[in-house]
């Protein structure tokens, strides 16, 4: 009897994983250890051998799809979007709306903006998204005469109006948008989690076995609307920005795994923020030291808004400052000072069935199987194209990808730059670490040079005095 073909599903990782674990168990498709948020992304449906099941962040799940290194996945509709806006023939098919995880795409702006009329004088409009391809088709549809679209990590809402005239966030309604302080331009797209299908497999392969379930049983929503751009704006007289003079010192703050310890930090400086603890995260929290203002944003953005003078001053980890730094070598951003929290090994990672334990082993082994070309991904394709190039890897191909990373090594790459803390999520996904490339630090970074005067300069000097204080104060690991 002919064995059935292998069926490789992308299911999301992130805060969707729940609705999605419950839609896949209401179609009779229990996916082991999925729903309850398992540390391990490669997965198995217990009753169907034939399926492989990994899990990957939602934004890249489209990108797997198109490649045809998986047949089937589940994401939000606006990655789908996201990734035509850009590359428009790519092999995707949307199968059906799983009926969650609704929201909307919009283009919004700070309070005082009217409508789209009030962008068209500006000689050029500052975009900031974590969906910047949207941003760029929103831009050209309005025929902007100049802008500049800032790809960035999240927290977009934190941008205008200092960083950024308009920001393309996804959120639940206009009121969400209201509430944090920005105004609806307009909704771009109407999203939802959809099941995608790559239009190769979909043509040749029998899918049937996860196919059949999940469309007999899903919502059939509102289909997929498409993405709505804006008509070409009227011509206006154009204004040069003329940003006012900086009369305070800008800090960035991290979200994310990084804010406790920066909390810890900024407590042994005596520096508390209202807004800003081990239980919140205000976008901008109050400051107790007057000339100084503060936002909460994702640390990976912060090296290029302190490069361009925007930020004077950021905490950050040091392996998005070197992914910064070697993606751009006359920055003028610099660390200067190592807080000594949050450390981890920033590593080489491959399969655990590999029979090595160092990289020129690996390297070895693979040149003796005839590989021509490795596959390297990583969250930080700066910092993996300058260790290919270090370790001499001759050929070489850098995957960016936005997270859950222990789920391509071996079936989608042959190697991973990682973050690895304790090793144990490595472990739980048939990993190990063969190489360190650095032990990454929290760290305070500036930019070179700076002219600051005045309050500014006192401002400044006591924040770094106080933290380096806060730095020394720590046991060395």
């Amino acid at each position: 009897m002919r064995k059935p073909a292998v069926i490789k599903l992308a299911l999301p990782a992130g805060d969707i994983r729940g609705p999605v674990a419950e839609r896949l168990e209401a179609a009779g498709l229990h996916v082991e250890g999925y729903g309850e948020g398992s540390r391990s992304y490669r997965l198995s449906l217990p009753d169907r051998d034939e399926v492989t099941v990994r899990v990957f962040r939602e934004k890249d799940i489209p990108v797997q799809v198109a490649l045809g290194s998986y047949d089937l996945g589940v994401c939000n509709l606006a990655w789908v979007a996201e990734m035509r806006a850009r590359f428009p023939e790519q092999p995707i098919v949307s199968v059906r709306d799983l009926g969650i995880g609704r929201c909307g795409i919009y283009a919004a702006s700070a309070q005082g903006v009217s409508g789209l009329a009030d962008l068209s004088s500006l000689a050029v409009v500052r975009m900031a998204s974590d969906y910047p391809n949207l941003a760029d088709a929103f831009a050209a549809a309005a025929r902007f005469p100049a802008y500049r679209v800032q790809a960035i990590w999240g927290a977009a809402e934190a941008y205008p109006p200092e960083d950024a005239d308009v920001v393309v966030v996804a959120v639940a309604d206009e009121r969400v948008l209201r509430e944090r302080g920005l105004v609806p331009l307009l909704r771009l797209l109407e999203s939802s989690a959809w099941l995608i299908a790559n239009a190769d497999s979909l043509a040749k392969k029998d899918l049937s076995s996860v196919l059949g379930p999940l469309v007999a049983g899903a919502s059939e929503g509102a289909g997929a609307s498409g993405l709505r751009l804006p008509t070409p704006l009227p011509a206006a007289g154009r204004r040069a920005r003329r940003p006012p003079e900086r009369l305070v010192i800008r800090m960035a703050l991290p979200d994310g795994h990084q804010q406790r310890h920066v909390v810890e930090a900024l407590s042994a400086a005596g520096l508390e923020f209202e807004g800003y603890d081990m239980s919140r995260t205000e976008r901008r929290p109050v400051s107790p030291l007057a000339g100084l203002e503060i936002k909460v944003i994702r640390p990976q953005d912060m090296p290029q808004l302190v490069a361009t003078g925007e930020i004077d001053l950021a905490v950050t980890g040091r392996d998005c400052l070197l992914e910064h730094l070697y993606r751009f070598p006359s920055s003028p951003v610099e660390e200067i000072q190592d807080l000594q929290r949050g450390q981890y090994n920033l590593s080489a990672v491959v399969s655990e069935e590999l029979p090595v334990s160092t990289i020129g082993e690996a390297l070895d082994l693979w040149r003796s199987q005839g590989k021509t070309s490795i596959r390297i991904a990583s969250e930080y394709p700066g910092l993996a194209d300058h260790y290919a190039r270090s370790r001499h890897l001759w050929r070489y191909q850098i995957i960016p990808i936005a997270g859950a990373s222990e789920g391509y090594v071996p079936e989608d790459a042959e190697l991973l730059i990682e973050g690895t803390e304790t090793g144990r999520t490595l472990a739980e996904n048939g990993l190990k670490a063969i190489d360190l490339l650095f032990r990454s630090t929290t760290c305070l970074i500036a930019r070179k040079g700076a002219a600051l005067s005045g309050q500014r300069r006192e401002v400044f000097d006591e924040l770094v005095a106080a933290l380096r204080r806060s730095a020394e104060a720590v046991e060395p690991v």
